[in-house]
């Protein structure tokens, strides 16, 4: 039985003709960038960021309400009023499990477990202790020392890979447009007073494989028009390129985004800032690979003659097959045949 075929070609979100003119605010972009980078250092020296336990030390300490779901306004107000400092709640697995993290207290050891006594004597018995955790100050500065060493060793990885890979103007762009990524996310968690812990660095580091691949996609794409269009203008090059990867770059980001925005509503508050973290990731880098990346080599410039020019193969002489005896031998006897006419006439 013939069962035909429907011929589906797809469906184009952009024109294949698209010529947005990008390049035409790679100034004002450029502005924007600084600003946003320099308002995000300003943040960060000055406010500072809202450190978890896993950064400051601390407890954790996680009870299940054994009658239903767990009253978390209430639970709140209770744990903020015994003098213990930031005290913070969230939901954590069901309804009915909560993880409450208890700053770490001046005193020392026995000032924590003091406050933590208060903390399981302000719940009652309504609440059974499911899990107990103090983070001490030498073990969470050593985790916010990896921390920064993971984000930055990435950031030096990066670099090398693209170098290796195109040329150093490609790579300058690429680790700018990283930088100004992780910058802008952490002012912006600095700005809100979002937790940040080792969740986030986690989160960071995806955002940089994830903006490093956008830009490289960018990237390959100038560096194959640098090799076919020899007399464009460079920024008229660039402009194109950017606007032949707009549709990946775009539809890429809004599936990324579409499964980050399902973790955002249905995920919970454990993972809520982590999830944040990632949107402003995508979004931020999306527009990076698009507005700093590739219009920064507008202004270091490319040497075009060291891209795309494979060596010319040397010239030789026609290969001739080596003849057999025969052969060699009815060669030659044709030759003393030519050959004899020519001498009588000279004679």
């Amino acid at each position: 039985m013939f069962f035909p075929i429907p011929d589906f070609k797809g469906f184009d979100f952009f024109p294949h003709n698209l010529r947005l003119p990008f390049m035409r605010y790679k100034g004002l972009c450029f502005l924007l960038s600084v600003v946003c980078m320099a308002a995000s250092l300003g943040l960060y020296f000055t406010k500072g960021l809202n450190y978890g336990v896993d950064f400051v030390g601390g407890s954790l300490i996680e009870v299940q309400h054994k009658n239903g779901p767990a009253p978390l306004s209430e639970m709140r107000e209770k744990l903020n009023s015994l003098g213990i400092g930031s005290v913070q709640i969230q939901s954590f697995g069901s309804d009915t499990d909560v993880l409450i993290r208890v700053e770490q207290q001046k005193g020392g050891e026995g000032e924590q477990q003091a406050a933590m006594k208060k903390v399981v004597d302000a719940l009652g018995p309504e609440y059974a202790q499911r899990r107990i955790e103090v983070v001490g100050p030498a073990v969470s500065s050593e985790l916010r020392r990896t921390g920064l060493i993971a984000v930055f060793a990435s950031l030096i990885a990066i670099c090398i890979y693209v170098w290796f890979r195109f040329e150093w103007q490609f790579a300058a762009g690429c680790v700018l447009a990283l930088l100004h990524d992780v910058l802008v996310t952490v002012g912006i968690f600095s700005a809100l007073g979002l937790e940040f812990d080792l969740s986030i660095v986690a989160a960071l580091l995806t955002i940089l494989g994830y903006s490093v691949n956008d830009s490289v996609v960018v990237s390959d794409r100038i560096r194959e028009n640098l090799r076919k269009f020899k007399r464009m203008d460079l920024t008229e090059l660039l402009n194109l390129s950017i606007n032949e990867t707009l549709s990946r770059t775009i539809l890429t980001g809004m599936t990324a985004i579409a499964g980050i925005m399902a973790l955002i509503i249905f995920g919970g508050e454990v993972i809520r800032n982590f999830s944040f973290a990632m949107l402003l990731g995508i979004v931020i880098g999306t527009y990076s690979s698009v507005f700093i990346a590739a219009p920064l080599l507008g202004y270091l410039g490319v040497k075009r003659d060291t891209i795309g020019n494979a060596p010319k193969p040397k010239d030789v002489g026609p290969v001739i097959a080596p003849a057999s005896s025969a052969g060699a031998d009815r060669a030659k006897a044709a030759a003393r045949t030519r050959s004899a006419p020519s001498k009588k006439a000279a004679r």
